[in-house]
């Protein structure tokens, strides 16, 4: 179901993509494309214990390397002392990232950054690296989020606390609806099962990079590839100690974030370096470093119960979530504990997350952060309960599908919304009545995720000649250029390709947060939208100008103004490029601005189907047929929302049947390499079909729901649910790779045998 309103002559156009061109060419400047000249280069000395106290650092080797022209350790970062508080900048605290970006009196996992340094060449930074002296007490580490609450566990934190007690639990959160207890005396039919996760990192191909150049009269400019320059420049200067207005950051073309890239890490090195030697800062993380010390999404563990009535009214459900946090608090509890029931009307409902700190990398936002970890649990127990009902699984979500007027576990009621819809158009499609060979199973989940607003700012220019600049303060991730393009072009009347979109930086254009929680397509339309309808405004007073009539005497229609109506005066309609090309004697260049902290944003939800064979000699799995189902609001761009369920979908089958972090022994990460960490690529994946269902956001201006993380949502579920369709076996633990299947398979064949 597409928009086909005939009305609409750009938005719900497949045009072409603004940065295509300049994308599939190379022409495109990423982060580490930038140079300046006298430029220097920085790199970081990394923890090689998982969990050290440091003793003592000597840097002074180092610092006399003929080369070297700054070195830096937590000195040179501001502290923010642990017992202050915290210092919410966004959803992070600044007291956990002054230490995560350099360690202060312990290194809390392998690759923690301990010092850095910068030099005239990458070769003599390596070499100076080499000579700074750590003098580390190695300390017991817990890796996993199972053994970091296990009594006995190194602590890695002393002032936490949990029920009195130094721990790793950093915190929790709960949500309740009705009586949870007595909804399971209610029911005839009970499924209780406990799931494990790993954490997956989120695969962009370009790497953290940055460069930092401080001028003389000490003002920084910052080239990164990150998900929002603003969150860049306040970062940097609450960890630099300068202040905002003396910072400007700049986003480069970005290649690829899915959540990695929404905080920081060589930025502050990079500035403090800059600013002792007086000279540009390059720093360009390795493959390698990306792994050891970037955000990946928690690893889990949780347990599911939900208990139903024979006719398969669900009664209750219940889901616990330890995720892990890596070193420093904040896993994404808010998104398994919120979004795991999401889809379904239930009347009894109790979640709760525990937030586990244990010695890896800090975790970062991966596209709707925990709701994949929430899903997977409810909705692999779904499928069990529906097989003990002898219901069909789709059937069963639909008899207890969530809709308008909903109440959900988390608090909201739910308004105009299509998750029935993605039940029934899945029931309906072929791929659902498609036979089965040997060896191959068919299995369905759904997903639910928040979406977010925030704060957005656009600027709207016309040029002389009557074409249209639209400046946004959001990086572009997933398309939004092109889906602005589309509205402005749409409002204004004129065509898609007379429309020009940029991203502005700190210093150009207004306050923007950053990209993610799909929410930049939502709200970079809602001020793209009161831009233009203020540029409209002003184009028809200065047509009423000309004419001498009354500006409410005057409508726009199709690029044009026109008089409202013959007795407004009989006069030719004047195009934008013939009032732009008079704007010097109506008063003046033609633009506007518009920004806001825009609301209105509502859940998406999705429904899908997966298909898989398995090997049963190697235990190999793989997906051969995939269908989305999504309520996407408006599909602004086709070709992006499609592109966005697609991608959603192949990041979630990796996490399902192959993408895992390995440690060994002593912490150290062992697969710290695309070789290793096993992502799949185009010869792993079938076609992944999109079906969109556009069921338009009443809030919104043009309808815009927000569709780039739902899609990741239901995948493992589905995966694993189609799995033991396959087998007759359940998995309970991700990822679902050939040595576990061997594992389950083997004792199977030999009681056969």
């Amino acid at each position: 179901m597409t928009n086909d309103n005939p009305d609409n002559k750009w938005i719900g156009k497949r045009t072409p993509r603004p940065d295509g061109a300049d994308k599939v060419t190379g022409r495109a400047a990423y982060a580490a494309d930038t140079n300046m000249p006298g430029m220097i280069w920085g790199k970081v000395l990394r923890s090689p214990h998982a969990h050290a106290r440091i003793k003592s650092i000597d840097t002074s080797k180092a610092e006399a390397f003929p080369g070297i022209k700054a070195v830096v350790t937590s000195k040179d970062i501001v502290d923010f002392p642990i017992d202050k508080g915290p210092l919410m900048l966004g959803i992070q605290d600044m007291r956990w990232m002054c230490r995560n970006v350099m360690a202060r009196d312990k290194a809390l996992f392998h690759g923690h950054p301990v010092a850095a340094v910068a030099a005239t060449t990458q070769e003599i930074a390596a070499e100076a690296l080499k000579l700074i002296k750590v003098d580390y007490e190695v300390l017991p580490h817990a890796i996993d989020v199972e053994d970091a609450m296990k009594p006995g566990a190194a602590i890695l934190h002393d002032h936490i606390k949990f029920e009195g007690k130094p721990s790793n639990i950093a915190g929790t959160l709960e949500h309740k609806k009705g009586d949870v207890e007595a909804g399971f005396k209610e029911a005839d039919v009970i499924v209780e099962k406990s799931f494990k996760t790993e954490a997956v990192h989120q695969g962009y191909i370009e790497p953290h990079a940055c460069l930092v150049s401080v001028s003389g009269d000490g003002k920084a400019t910052i080239w990164s590839s990150s998900q929002g320059q603003f969150m860049v420049r306040a970062m940097c200067a609450y960890l630099t100690g300068m202040a905002q207005s003396d910072i400007r950051a700049i986003p480069a073309e970005i290649g690829g974030g899915f959540g990695g890239k929404t905080i920081i890490y060589l930025e502050p090195l990079a500035l403090v370096m800059a600013r002792k030697s007086g000279k540009p800062v390059k720093m360009v993380m390795s493959r390698e470093e990306v792994f050891r010390a970037s955000g990946p999404t928690s690893g889990s563990m949780s347990k599911v119960k939900i208990g139903a009535k024979k006719d398969g009214t669900i009664v209750a459900g219940q889901g616990t979530y330890w995720l892990q946090a890596g070193a420093f608090p904040g896993s994404p509890i808010r998104g398994a504990a919120g979004c795991a029931f999401g889809p379904y009307d239930i009347a009894n409902a109790h979640t709760l997350g525990y937030d586990v700190v244990s010695n890896r990398s800090k975790v970062a936002a991966y596209r709707a952060p925990g709701a994949p970890i929430g899903a997977y649990a409810v909705e692999c127990v779904l499928d069990e309960l529906a097989e003990k009902l002898k219901m069909d699984p789709l059937e069963l979500r639909l008899k207890n599908a969530a809709k308008q007027g909903t109440k959900a576990v988390h608090g909201p009621v739910y308004p105009i919304m299509g998750y029935q819809e993605t039940v029934k158009q899945a029931l309906a499609h072929p791929h659902y009545k498609a036979p089965l060979k040997p060896n191959q199973g068919r299995g369905v989940a759904s997903g639910y995720w928040f979406n977010a607003g925030g704060e957005s700012s656009a600027n709207m220019s016309i040029n002389e000649d009557g074409t249209v600049v639209v400046m946004t303060g959001h990086p572009d991730i997933g398309g939004s250029r092109a889906s602005t393009a589309n509205i402005a072009a749409e409002i204004l009347g004129i065509p898609h390709a007379k429309v020009q979109v940029l991203i502005g930086d700190t210093s150009s254009i207004g306050f923007s947060n950053l990209t993610g929680g799909s929410r930049v397509t939502f709200a970079s339309a809602m001020v793209v939208t009161q831009a233009a309808e203020k540029v409209i405004t002003d184009l028809r007073r200065r047509a009423a100008l000309i004419w001498k009539i009354d500006p409410d005497a005057v409508t726009w229609e199709n690029g044009e103004a026109k008089p409202a109506g013959d007795n407004a005066g009989k006069f030719d309609p004047l195009s934008l490029a013939q009032l732009a090309a008079r704007a010097t004697e109506t008063g003046g260049p033609i633009g506007a601005g518009a920004s806001t902290n825009t609301t209105g944003a509502e859940g998406g939800f999705s429904t899908h189907i997966c298909d898989v064979e398995v090997d049963r000699d190697t235990g190999r799995v793989w997906v051969t047929r995939y269908t989305a189902f999504q309520d996407v609001g408006r599909a602004i761009h086709p070709d992006y929302v499609e592109g966005q369920m697609q991608g959603g979908v192949a990041q979630g089958i990796g996490w399902a049947l192959s993408e895992e972090y390995i440690y060994d022994k002593n912490g150290r990460l062992d697969n710290a390499g695309f070789l290793d960490y096993r992502m799949p690529v185009t010869s792993d994946l079938p076609m992944l079909d999109a079906v969109m269902i556009e069921i338009p956001n009443p809030k919104h201006p043009q309808g815009v729901r927000g569709v780039g993380e739902v899609p990741l949502v239901p995948v493992m579920a589905a995966v694993a649910n189609a799995l033991h369709n396959a087998l007759g076996e359940r998995f309970y633990s991700l990822p679902m790779s050939p040595p576990k299947v061997l594992d389950v398979l083997e004792p199977v064949a030999k009681a056969a045998d």
